[in-house]
Formats: structure tokens, sequence, C-alpha cells
């Protein structure tokens, strides 16, 4: 009895699984986007208590209130082109989780606490942009910035300063 084994590309299918290196970074940055909580804001339904698994870092429908500031909503961290980081390379990706700065040099909300995550090490900040990239794509637009005047088109947390 003879055994044959075939390969996808004796039909012209090339496999494209990770290289395992590419892939131990990929579950390094799926490990700290976990501890990093990004979850907690930027899941859908997470800051309600009750995040929605299907949504997993496209978005937010509740934002934050800052004094003075407005009003943010977490945005979709998904590799969606329309409504998430798509278009973002990775290191558009580090700058902005390390520095706060989105790729077209606007600052991000001040909530996002990228003061502590620019303390990732290289290693860390590209794994947690590779895993990112990597995420699967979810068309999934956050409600708008709203102004410190402005009025809020979805539900929002609001902070009180003492």
């Amino acid at each position: 009895m003879r055994t044959f084994i075939i390969t996808l590309a004796a039909f012209g299918l090339a496999a494209s699984p990770l290289a395992a290196a590419d892939s131990a970074k990929v579950k390094r940055g799926e490990y700290l986007a976990a501890i990093m909580d990004c979850g907690g804001c930027h899941t859908t339904g997470a800051l309600a208590g009750k995040p929605d698994p299907a949504m997993h870092l496209a978005g937010s429908t509740i934002g934050f209130q800052l004094p003075g500031l407005g009003i943010f909503y977490p945005p979709n961290l998904t590799p969606d082109k329309a409504t998430g980081l798509g278009e973002w390379s990775e290191a558009d990706i580090v700058k902005a989780v390390r520095a706060g700065v989105r790729p077209d040099g606007r600052m991000l909300a001040p909530v996002m606490p990228y003061h502590s995550y620019s303390r990732l090490t290289d290693a860390d900040a590209g794994a947690l942009a590779a895993y990112l990239k990597n995420l699967k794509p979810i068309s999934h637009q956050s409600p708008a910035m709203v102004g410190a005047n402005g009025k809020a088109s979805a539900p929002y947390l609001g902070l009180v300063m003492p």
C-alpha cells in the first residue's frame, strides 16, 4: 500500500499560514491587547458590561465625556478599510499606541492611556500592531466625537471633576 501526500501547491494553490515567527508575534500581540484591556473600551457593549464577542475591537457605541473637551467614542481597531485601521501601517499603529498621534497628525482622545503604553518595547509595540492588522475586518463606525458644547448622538459615560 502506497501513501501519497498531496500538497496545495500540486493544485496551484498556495497555503498562506503565517510563518512561525509571525504567528508568535501575532499571538504575543493578542496577549498584550488582552492585558492592556483594549477590548474594555474598543468592543461594542463592553462599557455597559455586555461585550459583544462578534464586535471584538470593532469600536464602541458608548463614549467618554471629558469636561471642557467633549465626548470621545473608542474607534474600530479592526483592519476594516472604511471604518477601522485598514489604511494604517503597523508603524502608524505603533505611533498611535505609544505617542497618541494618528497618521494625519491629530492627537488621540486623552482617555487613551498612551502615556503608559509609551513604555512598550519595540518588539511588544510591533506585536500589538501585527495582531490588530491580522484581526478579521469588521465594518462598524463608532459615533463621531462631540465637542465640549455639542450634543451627543449616542450614550456616554460622564466624568465629574472634583
